[in-house]
């Protein structure tokens, strides 16, 4: 499994009508299966998400999220993981909102 103990990812792409932006900044955590994180940035002012990984590093995700225009946000998320040859973190999200106007998209996040 792979190990996101205290990683720090940022997004490196994102769909239009996504929130997070280069300034959006992920904390994760992890113990065990279960994977957290908070973040903020941009136009997020405080944003917190669960799952549960498997042993190859996927992670089913929920998160909701402030935004800038103080609106509850709220989604599900499909992470897949790649480990990069220097060996930080890149994830490829497929995500999709079940608030607001319950659109998909994907995005990607990079260890910094």
């Amino acid at each position: 499994m792979i190990n996101y103990i205290n990683r720090i990812f940022k997004p490196v792409d994102n769909s239009a009508n996504g929130e997070s932006t280069s300034e959006t900044v992920f904390y994760y955590k992890q113990a065990g299966n279960i994977v957290t994180a908070e973040y903020k940035g941009g136009s997020i002012l405080y944003g917190h998400l669960i799952g549960l990984a498997d042993s190859e590093g996927h992670i089913e995700m929920r998160y909701h999220q402030i935004n800038t225009k103080q609106e509850l946000m709220t989604g599900i998320c499909e992470s897949r993981p790649e480990i990069l040859a220097d060996g930080r973190i890149r994830i490829y999200e497929t995500w999709k909102w079940t608030s607001g106007d319950f659109s998909s998209g994907y995005s990607v996040i990079e260890e910094i």
